[in-house]
Formats: C-alpha cells, sequence, structure tokens
C-alpha cells in the first residue's frame, strides 16, 4: 500500500485541565497532517463513544495529559483504565504510539508523565515514537528553542503556572508540531508494509 495515496490516521487524545496541553496537542496534529484528529477527555474523565471506534481505526495514537502531582491527571487515568476494553480484543496492538505532557515547573516531574505513557503503549502491544530532535542544553540556549526540556522519550512544554496557553514558548509548541510529523511518517511507513504481524 502506498502510504502517500491515503493520510495516516493519526488520533491525538488528552485532558486538558487549563487549555495548555489542547494547545501542545492542537500542535501535534498540525504535524500529523490532514490523518489527525482531536479527541479531548473531558472534566469526568469520559470520551464520546464514536471516539473508541477513532482509536480502533487509527494508524497512530498519540496520548497527552499535563502533569499534576508527578504523574497524568486522574481524567487521563480514568481513560488510560477504560482501555481495557480494547486491550482485552488486541485493538490496539502494533499500533504506533507517541505522547506529551506540560506542567508549570521546569522539571515537575514530567519524566513520571512520559513513562506512564510509555508503559501504557507497551500493554497494548504498541510501538513508541522517540523525539528525534537534540536538547537545546548550552549557555546561548532560549526559551523558544526547540526540545529545551531535554527529552528524548517524547516532547515536555513548560508554562509558568500564571501564563495563559497563548503565552506558551514558541519552541516547546514547534518541538510537539515537529513530533506529531515523526509519529506520522513512522506509522506511515510501518503501514505500508515495513512492520509484518507475527
Amino acid at each position: 500500500m502506498d502510504f502517500h495515496a491515503t493520510p495516516v490516521k493519526t488520533v491525538i487524545i488528552y485532558h486538558s485541565g487549563y487549555g495548555h496541553t489542547a494547545r501542545m496537542a492542537s500542535a501535534v496534529a498540525e504535524g500529523a497532517g490532514m490523518g489527525a484528529e482531536l479527541i479531548a477527555i473531558d472534566a469526568e474523565g469520559n470520551i464520546p463513544d464514536a471516539a473508541w471506534q477513532s482509536l480502533e481505526d487509527a494508524d497512530a495514537i498519540v496520548l497527552g495529559s499535563p502533569t499534576y502531582m508527578g504523574g497524568p491527571s486522574w481524567q487521563f487515568k480514568k481513560f488510560a483504565d477504560a482501555s481495557s476494553r480494547p486491550w482485552f480484543e488486541g485493538q490496539w496492538q502494533n499500533k504506533v504510539f507517541g505522547g506529551f505532557t506540560n506542567s508549570a515547573s521546569v522539571n515537575g516531574d514530567k519524566l513520571n508523565t512520559l513513562e506512564y505513557f510509555v508503559l501504557l503503549c507497551g500493554q497494548h502491544a504498541g510501538i513508541w515514537v522517540g523525539l528525534d530532535i537534540k536538547p537545546a542544553n548550552v549557555k546561548a540556549s532560549k526559551r523558544d528553542d526547540l526540545n529545551r526540556m531535554g527529552s528524548y522519550i517524547a516532547p515536555m512544554a513548560q508554562t509558568p503556572a500564571d501564563a495563559t496557553p497563548d503565552e506558551m514558548s514558541a519552541g516547546d509548541l514547534q518541538t510537539a508540531q515537529l513530533y506529531g510529523a515523526r509519529v506520522a511518517l513512522i506509522a506511515g511507513q510501518l503501514r505500508a508494509g515495513k512492520l509484518q504481524t507475527v
């Protein structure tokens, strides 16, 4: 199959408490291209019934949550628990996975959130896509540089607690956009026949 003929279907499923993670999700979707679909987990931790079919039909699933108290939000964890239904039927096996997170602190224990996503991917027998952007870690580095958080697992963003989504780092958002493009590219290559199901 020519993966250029049909857009790769990338579903970005995320919870956003104050709009920052939603803006990051939009950047991932922009990078992923025409086949991207955004699904928001609501304030009660639920998604529409039709969203489960979108996830089953996806070539790639990208997980997003703010980091609260050293991990993903409870709303995201409720969704993750509910994903035991597609897990039981192996619906997400061999799908490409990715993720992203945002917190107010520079560290904020964001790594725990990304590791939670990687484990969820593993439970679903998925294939994780890491970040391929070298970190901005020299004295001349600035807030709007790419991968300024120095993450390799997936994009991390940092937004001060009193900053609006419009004030997010342009570098963090561009990192998310480039990551979305990478996830879609790899999913398309695998869909084209480079991955054999065993």
